[in-house]
């Protein structure tokens, strides 16, 4: 398939084109930090299946679940249930198209690859950016988590220590390997999984034990003795998507880790695939168990239910622990936030969509220009510490932002995979990872996050965030107006393009 033409020209452009296209003849550009002379510029594939299960877990257990949940239990009470288990069941659909494209051609190295590739270059400017954008923004709120709950551990610190040192640790850690960012997000992967077990196997024994405690009985007829299943009617229902829309923000990580990763043909699927398991566990059982054991109606926003349960349960040790738990967790989507945005900038940067320099990497072939990047607008979490009313107040307003530019990027994903069914036939033919109900689910799916975005304008402060959020697009249409027209750019993103079509150079194996 010829690469998109390209509007303008002149014997300059054709020159600096063809300059672009050997550089990215058998892989990537080359930079003169990648390593020796003449080196490809990519990165490596040095991420194993261990890595990659535990990154997609780490991923399905966001800051939302451990810090969000108890304002999603207070304003829609058991029904909360259903509200993950449909969120859950909707995004394993986006999960599976983002697999089958990725894996539809490996030379796919982020989201904004096979958006500008079906879409045009301007779904990968829009795409890479809105996704470098989501996790800028859910980076600060994880920044703003940690500096709340180190103030639980250690009252009285000043808010902005915490802030600045797990932003300054994190690039530490990042910095040396893609290998020791795996290592250390399955490290925090496996503590959030041994958390939350401990949590429902603590909870299932003080149910069958019939525990008693100031607010009644420890027992299963807590879901439904108290207002019963929906206690706040439909409308209490459709609240509790606003929230729990972000405790899911991060599951399409994998596919970010997808170009670092051991063979993705078979990892990739792996990791897809347990996605409906996890939720069912990690989400739906624990949620159970916490209603089970107190009664929705003692739930209140701004409070971790898992704190709660264990103090409740007289395990003051415990529950200080799982406070260092959910304080790690932050630190592992923090983890996440700085690995992916320094990737999609990095991908941007070859596209022509990001200034040259976010382009280069390090001898050990990590983006440590990206990283810089993300980590100083990090630090923007501090500020806010200090500008809103509260915390949470702050908390709320970012998630909220975070989770409708994460949705704009899955709904990209959706509509780059009814381009591919549509123009890549033979692609589709020989996919040995086709995602269930096709075309129809995808529909279905668009269909729910337009009912995301109704339920979204029926509560002030959700309403405000959606409101406020135009302004990162407005942003970007000017950008985009400026950097289309950009002979440099044009011609990076044709030579790109020409890459990733063409099936004489093979995809990095390394």
């Amino acid at each position: 398939m010829p690469p998109a033409s390209r509007a303008g020209g002149g014997v300059d452009d054709d020159r600096r084109s063809e300059r672009v296209t050997k550089q990215y003849a058998g892989g990537h550009e080359q930079a003169p930090d990648a390593g020796a002379p003449g080196e490809e510029q990519h990165l490596r594939r040095a991420l194993s299946n261990r890595h990659i299960q535990l990154l997609a877990i780490g991923g399905a257990i966001g800051t939302g679940l451990f810090m969000g949940s108890g304002k999603t239990i207070s304003v829609a009470g058991p029904s909360v249930i259903f509200v993950y288990m449909i969120i859950g069941f909707m995004l394993f659909f986006v999960m599976r198209a983002m697999g089958e494209l990725l894996l539809s051609n490996l030379k796919y190295k982020s989201f904004s690859d096979f958006a500008s590739d079906l879409l045009g270059p301007w779904a990968g400017f829009f795409t890479g950016w809105t996704y470098w954008f989501c996790w800028v923004v859910t980076g600060v709120a994880d920044v703003i988590a940690i500096a709340g709950y180190t103030d639980a551990l250690i009252p009285g610190v000043p808010l902005w220590i915490p802030g600045v040192l797990v932003i300054v640790i994190l690039l530490a850690l990042n910095l040396p390997t893609v290998a020791a960012f795996g290592e250390m997000e399955f490290w925090f992967a496996l503590i959030k999984i041994v958390a939350i077990v401990a949590l429902i196997i603590t909870g299932l024994v003080m149910i069958f034990t019939g525990f008693q405690h100031d607010a009644g009985t420890a027992s299963f007829s807590n879901l439904w003795d108290h207002g019963g299943m929906f206690p706040h009617g439909f409308m209490g229902f459709v609240a509790g998507f606003q929230i729990a829309v972000f405790a899911f923000v991060g599951i399409e990580l994998v596919g970010t880790a997808a170009a670092e990763t051991k063979d993705p043909k078979r990892n990739l699927p792996k990791a897809i695939n347990a996605i409906p398991i996890r939720v069912l566990l990690f989400y739906v059982g624990a949620l159970i168990v916490l209603m089970a054991v107190t009664p929705w109606t003692e739930y209140v926003a701004g409070e971790s239910p898992f704190i709660a349960m264990f103090a409740l349960a007289g395990l003051g040790i415990a529950a200080t622990v799982v406070n260092l738990v959910v304080l790690t967790s932050a630190m592992s989507s923090a983890n996440s936030g700085i690995y992916s945005t320094s990737r999609m900038v990095f991908g941007l940067a070859q596209d022509g969509d990001a200034p040259r320099i976010f382009a280069r990497l390090s001898r050990r072939r990590v983006p440590q220009n990206a990283l810089f990047l993300s980590c100083i607008l990090l630090l923007s979490g501090v500020v806010l510490l200090y500008a809103g009313k509260d915390i949470g107040t702050a908390f709320d307003m970012v998630t909220t932002v975070s989770a409708l530019c994460f949705m704009f990027v899955w709904t990209i994903f959706l509509c780059s995979y009814l381009v591919y069914r549509r123009t890549r036939k033979d692609k589709v033919a020989a996919s040995t990872f086709r995602m269930p109900g096709g075309v129809f689910m995808v529909y279905v799916v668009l269909a729910f996050f337009v009912f995301i975005l109704w339920a979204l304008t029926t509560q002030p402060d959700t309403l405000t965030a959606l409101l406020v959020t135009p302004i990162w697009f407005a942003v970007l249409i000017v950008a985009w107006l400026f950097v289309r027209r950009s002979p440099n750019h044009l011609a990076r993103h044709e030579a790109h393009i020409a890459h990733l079509r063409d099936d004489s150079v093979e995809a990095d194996s390394d």
